[in-house]
């Protein structure tokens, strides 16, 4: 089987698996217990916070270890609107093509905290312009929430400058990073707040983080034993921060030469699906997207009897965000753009990892899209 779902989830890293092993079996102890066990446990989640730091651009004590990206998402979108109701800031500011996990937490917040949240537009491409931010935003907005590439089309965003129309009113911006860490440089960006998650990058499935720089006040969402300074209680997941700073240390090491290796094949890709199938069309910015998303409609045809196709001739693909998975609702990233919903079902989304892809792929994987679109077409 071809897997090309990788903005789904990736496999494990063999180097992140060595890395995590010891702290599975021989140092296995609490971080948070003062005897030995105990202290190297800390001594490891200390040295795993600063790698994830220097990734980020942060500071060290900026981490807070999550079970995963939809929890950091949830944390900074919650902790950091909660903290600022206080100054009188109870608006925020998502973009409509945000994952679930921000779109979700902006709803909560709207409906339990009577929290006001609008959303600039988007244009077909699903760029968020200055001006369209510079629109919403008010000196009473707490928070703006974007994604820096979007999991289903690929669309970059200009974080710089959405940064600087944003840090103009004295608010925050959080970065949605899961989908761009190590593809995109993360540093620098002028986000206060950055989510990642392990999963997508050779790590395991639930760890995350979620770097906030320390001026931003943050409500802790989980209370109890006070971990992570306060903002984030339970004991901590010491194998899985290890693992998570092992994959974004190599992440980052590859991600220049990988960007450019994978980048120049899935152009290809792209070009051959469009050229080999009459009604596909490329989702997202043609030019600012992730080296390693190919996203496509194919009207007149079910994007989910597509991929079913496509299966049974070994590709193993998917119609968008994996967290959106079962639903017979049209992606609201594609209807955001302005895609009509029934061209909308038929998105079909192919990711690559970081792997020397084969230079037959893009040609072979052409052909066998086309055949898949021509079967369901009949």
């Amino acid at each position: 089987m071809l897997y090309l779902d990788h903005a789904a989830t990736a496999p494990v890293r063999p180097e992140v698996l060595d890395a995590m092993r010891p702290y599975l079996t021989g140092t296995f102890g609490n971080p948070s217990s003062h005897h030995t066990y105990g202290e190297e446990a800390a001594s490891a989640l200390d040295d795993a916070r600063a790698r994830v730091a220097r990734v980020l651009g942060m500071r060290t004590g900026d981490v807070v270890f999550t079970a995963g990206g939809t929890e950091a998402n949830n944390l900074a979108v919650k902790g950091i609107v909660l903290a600022a109701l206080a100054a009188g800031r109870r608006h925020l500011v998502v973009s409509p093509i945000e994952h679930e996990s921000i779109l979700e937490s902006a709803d909560f917040l709207r409906r339990f905290h009577d929290v006001e949240v609008t959303m600039p537009e988007v244009d077909s491409h699903g760029r968020i312009s200055a001006d369209a931010l510079r629109a919403q935003v008010r000196e009473d907005t707490a928070l703006v929430a974007v994604g820096h590439a979007n999991n289903e089309i690929g669309t970059v965003q200009d974080v710089a400058g959405l940064a600087a129309v944003t840090h103009a009113t004295g608010a925050a911006l959080h970065l949605d990073a899961v989908q761009s860490a190590g593809w995109l440089p993360l540093a620098g960006l002028g986000a206060d707040a950055v989510a990642i998650a392990g999963h997508k990058i050779g790590a395991p499935k639930g760890i995350g983080a979620l770097a906030v720089r320390g001026r931003i006040p943050l409500e802790p969402l989980l209370h109890g034993g006070g971990q992570e300074r306060g903002r984030r209680s339970g004991t901590e997941n010491v194998a899985g921060a290890v693992g998570l700073a092992v994959a974004l240390e190599l992440a980052e090491a590859e991600r220049e030469a990988a960007s450019a290796r994978v980048g120049a094949a899935t152009r290809r890709v792209i070009a051959g699906i469009l050229a080999a199938v009459p009604q596909a069309v490329l989702t997202g910015d043609p030019q600012d997207r992730l080296p390693a998303t190919a996203s496509f409609t194919f009207a007149g045809v079910s994007g989910e009897a597509v991929l079913l196709e496509l299966e049974r001739r070994g590709v193993v693909s998917s119609s968008g965000s994996a967290c959106a998975a079962g639903s017979d609702d049209p992606s609201h990233v594609l209807l955001a753009c302005g895609v009509d919903p029934a061209v909308a079902q038929s998105a079909v989304r192919f990711t690559f990892g970081r792997e020397t892809l084969p230079d037959d792929l893009p040609p072979r994987l052409a052909a066998l899209v086309a055949e898949s679109v021509r079967a369901v077409a009949g």
